[in-house]
């Protein structure tokens, strides 16, 4: 009976992540698959997901801000 129990919960977990990639899409929140399975084990691991969302913002604004002082330094 333990066999066949894997299947379904593999299959409703794929389903589910595929569920919330497009609502991601649909929001425009730029996370690619592999990042969003990452928040989501992240949070079911319990890590708060607005304290998640809030360090997701900050690394990107970092990120921007490092992307334009390269830009700027080598013109």
């Amino acid at each position: 009976m333990a066999e066949g129990g894997g299947k379904p919960k593999l299959s409703t977990a794929r389903e589910t992540l595929d569920t919330l990639m497009e609502m991601s899409k649909l929001l425009n929140t730029g996370l690619d698959s592999d990042t969003l399975a990452l928040c989501v084990r992240l949070c079911e691991n319990g890590v708060n997901p607005e304290a998640l969302a809030l360090v997701i913002q900050e690394l990107r604004r970092e990120s921007a801000a490092v992307k334009e002082s390269d830009a700027s330094g080598s013109s």
